[in-house]
């Protein structure tokens, strides 16, 4: 693509996995319009691509009906001058990732304004809050879908939608092409990127490591964290009360959570796009799930699928087993773990899921480049 007019786009990503996509994006939109000024809210790996972020969402990672209630203000604010901010700079079209609770508000804004919004990462609206679809519709010129089953939803709607594959695909390429060296004895516990996932989920995880081991004494266990900052939060909340006499030993690793996906045998990992990772990088995982009590309670009444885990709604049938809210114990992930241990009886049927798995969401070829040509043609 030949650059006439320099156009400023803006990308604005408030999770983790949005930043990763947001600089994967980031990085094809200047390849194909080398004077592309790019501006948004991320975190570290959308600045390492360029962009320059005027909020930095490293911590606005938010889980739960409740917990969002507690952030409000916060959030409405945080809306309110990223809207003043459009309106005094008027990108020529603006990239929302993700993040619905505060991307659709912004989204409504940026309609008012009349400046162009793409919107990259459909919300689950398969799942919940349905309605949804029309607001969407109203205020957004494209919807870009990572699952090849979300097109059909905004059928009903004027809205563009299209899949363009799953960005994690070619993000994931060099890892996958990386020689597997899986160590049958290593287990790997992944508790997510928030702080309220390992309050609630690092329990578990350590009682079911106590449990599997006195079976197999053999196994080790590492705990697997994105960034330094959630690994000493990790490490306090370990050190703040004392450890089973029969507790094996485990490790930490900070940053390399994918390579160490190459390397592991099998895992226990919260609810997320850490399982879609998993997935494509070959690593048999059981799901677990826990968050406030009366977030999911609501949840139970509004959610309408019988799985939160995206390999099984894109393969209709159970790959990772889930072991969620009461059920996410250390007694239950324990047995189901042991299933997907290396001579467990799952193993097999997991192992060819995860690569139906990956193929589907592989088929649209280069999502970032796919993505980048739709957000350069307004």
């Amino acid at each position: 693509m030949s650059d006439t007019t320099a156009k400023t786009i803006w990308i604005i990503a408030g999770e983790t996995s949005g930043d990763g996509y947001g600089a994967s994006l980031a990085k094809e939109l200047r390849a194909q319009s080398p004077s592309v000024v790019l501006r948004g809210m991320g975190g570290v790996k959308m600045r390492e691509a360029g962009v320059e972020t005027f909020v930095d969402s490293t911590e606005l990672g938010i889980i739960g009906i409740w917990e969002a209630i507690k952030h409000i203000f916060f959030f409405m604010r945080l809306l309110k001058e990223v809207a003043k901010r459009a309106s005094e700079e008027r990108p020529d079209t603006v990239v929302l990732i993700d993040y619905p609770g505060f991307n659709l508000q912004l989204a409504k804004r940026l309609h008012k304004l009349g400046i162009r919004v793409v919107w990259y990462v459909s919300p689950q609206v398969w799942a919940w809050r349905t309605g949804r679809i029309w607001k969407l519709a109203k205020y957004c010129e494209r919807m870009l879908c990572i699952f090849p089953f979300e097109p059909e939803c905004y059928a009903p709607t004027t809205l563009k939608a299209e899949f363009v594959g799953h960005p994690l695909f070619g993000i994931l390429k060099p890892y996958r092409e990386l020689p597997i060296q899986r160590q049958d004895d290593l287990v790997l516990l992944l508790p997510g990127s928030r702080r309220q996932e390992l309050q609630r989920l690092m329990p578990a995880f350590l009682d079911a490591a106590r449990r599997l081991h006195q079976d197999h004494p053999q196994l080790r266990f590492e705990f697997a964290l994105p960034r330094p900052a959630i690994l000493d939060y990790a490490k306090e909340l370990v050190s703040q009360n004392p450890l089973p006499v029969d507790m094996p030993e485990f490790t930490w690793s900070c940053g390399s959570t994918r390579e160490r996906m190459r390397a592991g045998s099998c895992a226990i990992a919260a609810s997320g796009t850490v399982t879609v990772e998993a997935a494509m990088l070959g690593l048999p995982v059981v799901v677990a799930y826990k968050i406030n009590g009366f977030s999911w309670w609501i949840g139970k009444k509004l959610v309408k699928i019988n799985t939160i885990t995206i390999a099984n709604l894109v393969c209709k049938r159970t790959v990772f087993e889930e072991d969620l809210q009461d059920d996410c114990t250390g007694e239950k992930l324990a047995e189901s773990l042991e299933k997907i241990l290396p001579t467990g009886t799952r193993r097999q049927e997991v192992l060819a899921g995860m690569d139906e798995f990956t193929k589907q969401l592989g088929a649209a070829g280069d999502v970032s480049q796919n993505v980048a040509r739709i957000v350069l043609e307004g």
